[in-house]
């Protein structure tokens, strides 16, 4: 399957400050395909070796790290030479080995001809356990999102419609009546498939829900099983807790996480750190409320305030046990509207945007989104129907004057003269 991240890889292979990469993100979201792919496809040779599986290659670097030694192990042990440049290297669960985090300060150093990706599902997490010290300033960094929709309509032979849909979006004008129908047919499927590779490649080959749904259970009980092979056993149950209190942290009028939701009497003092892990293992997002509506916005966010939303729409709809029927038929349901901000919430994050709502003082009106890019402020709201009547945008609209003011709903393309009307399985063009 085809991910946008492979541009990215391009541009750090032919990089001329290029150093070596580390590829982040919650397991099975598809890195270790990817990089696989790409030195497939973009190099004469791959070495892949996986630090968590392959014990003598993780032992090699309990001794010297030396890039010249380091590539002589490789190259012994996986039986293929390593040539500067044509070899794409691939330390796969690098989380798992600390001193093989360490080398890549000496691979930059050192050799930077070789051209080193490592792949780590909980790096941040490990780091933070094992107080290993990090190579800042000494590698890049990508994250890989579970994939979003332009990426799932992709996977589905769907390219067509995912051209015409930027098309309309980049002129502004209203899609097809059969088109933007179809289009909202895929978006339903998404909210239950979700942008889990397994999960998407499990649904095109069985076009089954419930197929896709056990796959996606299997997701959820392996994030389960990180909790408790990354923490100890108080902090697991911690973290399981949390976990588990996000459809219902979302299925609240006030969406903003509250403790005693986990657990009477709960607070950030027993719990912060839960959240944290979640947000470093990237199966959560976090989205802040400002206090201010202007640029920029990051001087304005209240970091005691925010919503926590699941990184892929189609686990939380699994986890919370939410009716594939419902979805697809569009019943009235009040849960709908929490699954749809979500979704939005991933589309956003796929395309790096921090995260920001706005609530006024006592959060009479709140807007579901605020984002900034470069010095314009993007006010967004979410509607989960075609019913788009709402005072909240147009209370932020008054109070801060934003750049743009844009409304997701099922409704097609179109604008009126300060809010921009865009469909739901528009998401990723923003």
């Amino acid at each position: 399957m085809k991910r946008k991240i492979t541009q990215q890889l391009i541009q750090w292979k032919n990089s001329p400050s290029r150093k070596p990469l580390i590829l982040n993100g919650a397991r099975q979201v598809g890195k270790t395909f990817i990089l696989r792919e790409f030195g497939r496809e973009h190099y004469k040779n791959t070495v892949y070796v996986n630090l968590e599986s392959n014990g003598i290659v993780a032992s090699m670097f309990n001794d010297d790290i030396s890039p010249s030694k380091l590539i002589k192990y490789l190259e012994a042990e996986t039986r293929e030479k390593i040539l500067p440049n044509d070899t794409l290297i691939i330390l796969d669960e690098i989380q798992s080995c600390e001193r093989a985090v360490t080398s890549l300060k000496y691979f930059c150093e050192e050799t930077p001809e070789y051209h080193i990706a490592a792949a780590g599902s909980l790096l941040g997490v490990a780091i933070n356990r094992n107080q290993t010290s990090f190579p800042v300033g000494k590698v890049n960094m990508l994250r890989l999102y579970p994939m979003d929709f332009k990426e799932f309509l992709t996977a589905t032979g769907n390219n067509l419609l995912a051209d015409e849909i930027t098309d309309c979006y980049n002129k502004m004008t209203p899609m097809n009546e059969a088109l933007h129908k179809k289009a909202l047919g895929l978006y339903h499927d998404y909210l239950i498939v979700g942008g889990m590779p397994e999960a998407v490649k499990v649904f095109i080959e069985t076009n089954s829900y419930i197929d896709t749904g056990l796959v996606q259970r299997s997701i959820i009980d392996n994030y389960t099983a990180d909790m408790a092979k990354y923490a100890s056993n108080s902090e697991a149950v911690k973290i399981r807790a949390c976990y588990n209190s996000i459809p219902a942290q979302l299925a609240k009028d006030n969406k903003k996480f509250q403790y005693k939701v986990v657990q009477k009497g709960g607070s950030s003092t027993i719990f912060g750190a839960s959240l944290e892990w979640l947000k470093q293992a990237g199966v959560t997002l976090e989205c802040q409320r400002a206090e201010q509506g202007i640029h920029p916005l990051p001087v304005y966010a209240d970091q005691t305030s925010f919503k926590i939303y699941m990184s892929d729409v189609g686990l939380l709809v699994n986890k919370s046990q939410m009716s594939v029927n419902t979805i697809i038929t569009g019943e009235a349901n009040i849960f709908m509207g929490a699954v749809t901000e979500n979704y939005i919430a991933q589309q956003l994050a796929a395309k790096n945007y921090s995260l920001y709502y706005w609530t006024t003082s006592n959060s009479q009106a709140e807007l579901d989104f605020v984002l900034q890019k470069d010095d314009k402020i993007y006010a967004i709201e979410v509607k989960k129907g075609e019913h788009v009547r709402s005072r909240r945008l147009s209370v932020f609209k008054q109070k801060f004057s934003p750049d743009y003011a844009i409304r997701f709903s099922q409704k097609n393309f179109g604008r009126t003269e300060d809010v921009i009307s865009i469909p739901l399985y528009a998401a990723f063009l923003i």
